[in-house]
């Protein structure tokens, strides 16, 4: 049957947070997942959506998703935002990611959107690995800054 790649729905969410999860195990951060499951669906489809996401599914299981939402550039308009990319890891090097990444693709292009923009950890060298090959920018001048209100 093969992996196909389709919009998620609001019942995938609870296997989006299993997934969301083993990321942040894999990102040595596995207690930074403080959502609830009731935020993160009314978040993504409740009356005003924040954040739009595809699944990769295979025999009914989603094996990875690209979260992402619509960010603001005043020197560049609106750009895609991709917040996560994942393919659990017994799913990996089936080319899954590629073909998350290149549905995001399709969707900027489809919403008129200037560009992809992203962060990576500088220690994941898969992924940086992965996005070298979409000859993606990496721009080490940039400083992350948050502030917890």
């Amino acid at each position: 049957m093969g992996v196909t790649i389709r919009r998620a729905v609001k019942e995938d969410c609870p296997r989006l947070l299993e997934l969301i999860t083993e990321l942040a195990v894999y990102e040595k951060a596995p207690n930074e997942v403080t959502v609830s499951l009731s935020h993160f669906e009314e978040s993504g489809f409740g009356d005003n959506p924040v954040y739009w996401s595809f699944v990769a599914e295979e025999d009914g299981v989603i094996l990875g998703f690209a979260l992402y939402y619509i960010r603001y550039s005043t020197w560049k308009g609106q750009r895609m935002y991709l917040e996560d990319i994942l393919v659990t890891e017994a799913a990996r090097g089936k080319g899954i990611g590629k073909l998350l990444l290149d549905r995001l693709i399709v969707e900027a292009r489809e919403k008129k959107l200037s560009a992809i923009v992203w962060q990576v950890l500088e220690w994941n060298e898969p992924a940086i690995n992965f996005y070298k090959k979409y000859n993606a920018k990496f721009d080490p001048e940039w400083v992350n800054c948050s502030i917890d209100v």
